[in-house]
């Protein structure tokens, strides 16, 4: 089974693009949720309140939302366009908001789209485009005789040490993608005759 892969943004990125002395500030985050990014747009419109347009668009993974608005631009130039970016991109948790100070110039519709798109391409590529990976969290319990040798042996299997707990035995803190925890959990089994069984705690993504 292939690993279940996700793209998204690694930090908030921003970036300027100029075109006929309009002024396009893009500005890009990484939320998991509708909240955040609507926070997200009220700060940069608190930021740049002086501007005459915040342009945004926002797609959600788990809850498949998707947002978008021109804020004053004709219809179909600015929002869109963003969101038909990020769409293209194949990033999604991904809130980008495109500011413009008018430069006087008019763009018409398509020199809109085409600085509202390359705009938006650019915080996003300065927020860092990263393809992350599903993990399963979990931990073990593991009698001190046993413990290097469990450490050794599932080390070739992927597994990444979070933490360890120490007390009459030690509680060992791991993760691994998704796909291969059933081979991890045989393989403590086997290497145990039984004793030790892991059990889950969660998942999160992390980069591959």
């Amino acid at each position: 089974m292939a690993d279940p892969i996700y793209t998204t943004l690694e930090k908030e990125g921003r970036a300027e693009y100029t075109v006929e002395r309009s002024v396009f500030i893009g500005s890009a985050i990484r939320v998991t949720n509708e909240s955040d990014a609507v926070e997200y747009i009220k700060k940069i419109r608190k930021e740049f309140s002086d501007a005459r347009h915040n342009v945004y668009a926002y797609l959600i993974k788990d809850t498949n939302v998707t947002r978008y608005s021109d804020d004053g631009e004709p219809q179909g130039t600015a929002g869109l366009p963003v969101l038909d970016y990020l769409r293209k991109s194949g990033v999604s948790d991904v809130c980008v908001v495109v500011t413009r100070y008018f430069g006087g110039i008019l763009l018409g519709k398509g020199g809109l789209v085409r600085a509202y798109t390359e705009c938006a391409k650019r915080a996003a590529e300065a927020a860092g485009i990263v393809s992350l990976v599903k993990y399963t969290e979990f931990k073990v319990g593991v009698p001190y005789p046993l413990l290097e040798k469990l450490r050794y042996e599932l080390s070739f299997l992927g597994v990444v040490e979070d933490g360890a707990d120490y007390g009459n035995g030690v509680t060992l803190r791991l993760a691994v993608k998704e796909d291969g925890y059933g081979e991890v959990s045989k393989k403590i089994s086997e290497l145990t005759s039984g004793g030790c069984a892991p059990v889950v705690t969660g998942s999160r993504y992390d980069k591959i």
